[in-house]
């Protein structure tokens, strides 16, 4: 018998499409709602192919009520949530803040009221390390404060978290919020990666859109950090990772495991690496040289932050299994099939 139904908000993404394919890999039925704004449609073929499941997929926004009332009236036994739909650039959010409060605090609620309108109270949330801010020490865990967020988008992800706290106390609602870091790589297949519309805002896709010819050359914003070579430092891990975490979380609240009515996790793999070290890496596995120059920081960069994972990988029972140098060949063998399908 197959397992519950599963609603993935913005499941045609980079993260949520990936999370789908192990949803499914995992025995799990997925509904996906997106509309579409930043991700393909293709995608959604591209997910068929790996799995042999075509997801049931809604084109709306979560941001409008009427588009999940026509996704929960009809299916009216989704068991859980995962809720990836939400804007994610650091730099556009401080030149368009407005938009991004609209869209990931506006569409939170919205969902919520939604949600608990059906009586659906298991919501695995996709949240961010972007929480903590510039953290006072390294690595980061759960319990470290909550610092200023650098940027609009952080903030948005600090608002959610204190929505599903106070949602969390006056309602059924059950909740896990992931912290995740920085999200690269590819699937395995060639099939899925990660798909920017337009010019990419992440480090890793503007890498190899440069390298195969895409982009002229990569900036990297700062090199006068207080780090091991003077850029930022982040805590990548690879996107199948990532997506195995929320099936771990969703199962997690189904078999009512939690401790807490919200149970927050970091994500990642407890390394720090700097973008020059990301970049070094990539050209030593690779053997690709690209254009590269340095410019000055980029408002709303931290200078470095990486995770202690001990609570993920004791309590959630989750861990990474990938590196950086497989993270970066995912990344580039799936730039080099995009290449191939134009």
């Amino acid at each position: 018998m197959s397992k519950p139904k599963i609603l993935v908000t913005g499941g045609v993404g980079f993260i949520g499409s990936h999370t789908v394919v192990e949803l499914y890999n995992a025995g799990y039925q997925a509904i996906i709602i997106d509309n579409l704004n930043n991700s393909e449609a293709f995608i959604l073929d591209r997910i068929e192919q790996i799995t042999g499941e075509k997801p049931i997929f809604f084109q709306g926004d979560v941001c409008v009520a009427e588009d999940l009332q026509k996704v929960l009236s009809l299916h009216s036994d989704i068991a859980g949530v995962i809720h990836f739909a939400a804007y994610k650039a650091v730099g556009e959010s401080v030149k368009e803040p407005l938009k991004y409060y609209h869209n990931n605090v506006g569409g939170l609620v919205t969902l919520l009221q939604q949600l608990q309108a059906k009586g659906i109270n298991n919501f695995a949330f996709s949240s961010s390390c972007t929480v903590y801010g510039q953290p006072d020490v390294n690595p980061v865990t759960e319990n470290s404060p909550i610092q200023k967020a650098a940027s609009p988008y952080g903030n948005t992800k600090q608002i959610c978290e204190d929505i599903l706290t106070d949602t969390t106390k006056a309602t059924s609602l059950k909740a896990i919020a992931l912290r995740y870091f920085n999200p690269i790589g590819a699937h395995d297949s060639g099939l899925i990666g990660e798909l920017p519309l337009g010019v990419p805002n992440n480090l890793v896709p503007f890498i190899t859109q440069t390298a195969i010819g895409k982009r002229q050359q990569l900036t990297i914003f700062g090199q006068d950090y207080n780090t091991v070579d003077g850029t930022c430092v982040r805590d990548y891990l690879h996107v199948v990772d990532l997506a195995k975490a929320h099936v771990r979380a969703i199962e997690r609240l189904l078999n009512n495991e939690t401790d807490e009515k919200l149970e927050i996790f970091n994500l990642g793999t407890g390394k720090g690496s700097s973008v020059k070290e990301v970049v070094d890496t990539f050209v030593a596995e690779t053997g690709v040289n690209f254009n590269y120059t340095y410019g000055p920081r980029r408002d709303g960069d931290v200078e470095q932050v990486y995770a202690d994972t001990t609570k993920a990988n004791e309590v959630l029972g989750w861990k990474t299994q990938r590196d950086l140098k497989n993270m970066l060949v995912t990344a580039w063998a799936w730039e080099n099939a995009l290449a191939k399908n134009k």
